[in-house]
């Protein structure tokens, strides 16, 4: 399908052997309620010329990290891991330096937590969340927002506050697709895109839009709205696999990213859909492995 070398910013995985993913509920994630694995997605994101990826964190439970990393220290894949530590608790400098330690821990590039799940709208600018956010700074790494347009003007704030921490908006901070609206949300978008410590991922749109009869052209004013604001040089592609196959299999996430930045030079697209993502996430010194010389 494609002959570019792509690092996917943004998928998941879990073992439902393992614990449960409480927000798999109702008709509509019904066919998300299985377990999804590295190797899974290995085959689908090798055959499109995905050669690293970011595994990004589920549910906010201080074990899933650690699995997670001694996962990514095993891939021939996976290059990165956003975790999950506890923002509020006292000592989470503490916490990420434990993590450091673990099978793995060298692959830590960011934190996240389930922002968009908090009822309070300014969850993001309480003092003890404010004081977590700048440990996730002082230790190098990012933190991806993964929120909901009510909350993105939180976000500018914190993103305002702590300029040496980066922050990552995931799914362009989930827009109406569904409705066709862009207001409120782009309004709030490009406030946060003013701010030059902040990236955007090229992720969860087909998620987002309207179920089951979704087009490029649904897609499209919310992807130049987000190219608008950020540039070619502030965007990251990621698939969101497997949310993603709700809608569409990861070979059609990956095709309709291309089709939506179609109008970037070579250079624009592979800033996009690789060298963004080994710049925001400190990908230098874990360039991902060529392919084991076994197949599974």
């Amino acid at each position: 399908m494609t002959a570019r070398r792509i690092i996917d910013a943004h998928h998941h995985v879990w073992d439902l052997t393992v614990r449960p993913q409480p927000w798999i509920t109702g008709e509509a994630l019904a066919p998300l309620a299985r377990t999804f694995s590295a190797d899974e997605l290995t085959a689908e994101a090798r055959a499109v010329g995905v050669v690293g990826t970011i595994l990004v964190q589920t549910v906010c439970l201080p074990e899933e990290t650690p699995e997670m990393l001694a996962l990514a220290a095993g891939s021939d894949l996976i290059a990165g891991v956003v975790g999950w530590v506890d923002l509020s608790a006292p000592d989470v400098a503490g916490t990420i330096a434990a993590l450091r330690e673990r099978l793995g821990g060298d692959r830590l590039v960011g934190i996240r937590h389930q922002v968009q799940e908090e009822p309070d709208a300014n969850w993001l600018l309480r003092p003890d969340v404010q004081r977590g956010l700048t440990a996730v700074s002082a230790a190098g790494l990012a933190y991806d927002l993964v929120v909901t347009p009510r909350q993105i003007a939180a976000a500018v704030t914190a993103a305002a506050r702590l300029t040496g921490l980066t922050f990552v908006l995931d799914h362009l901070g989930k827009p109406p697709l569904a409705t066709g609206a862009l207001a409120p949300w782009s309004d709030d978008l490009r406030r946060l895109a003013a701010l030059p410590n902040t990236v955007c991922k090229l992720s969860g749109l087909v998620t987002e839009a309207a179920p089951g009869t979704w087009r490029i052209e649904d897609l499209k004013p919310y992807a130049d709205t987000v190219l608008a604001a950020f540039g070619p040089h502030r965007l990251l592609f990621g698939s969101d696999w497997p949310v993603c196959t709700l809608q569409a299999d990861y070979a059609t996430v990956v095709r309709t990213a291309e089709v939506l930045t179609d109008s970037l030079v070579p250079g624009e697209q592979d800033a996009v859909f690789r060298r963004n993502a080994i710049r925001v996430y400190g990908l230098r010194g874990h360039q991902p492995r060529p392919p084991a010389a076994h197949s599974h």
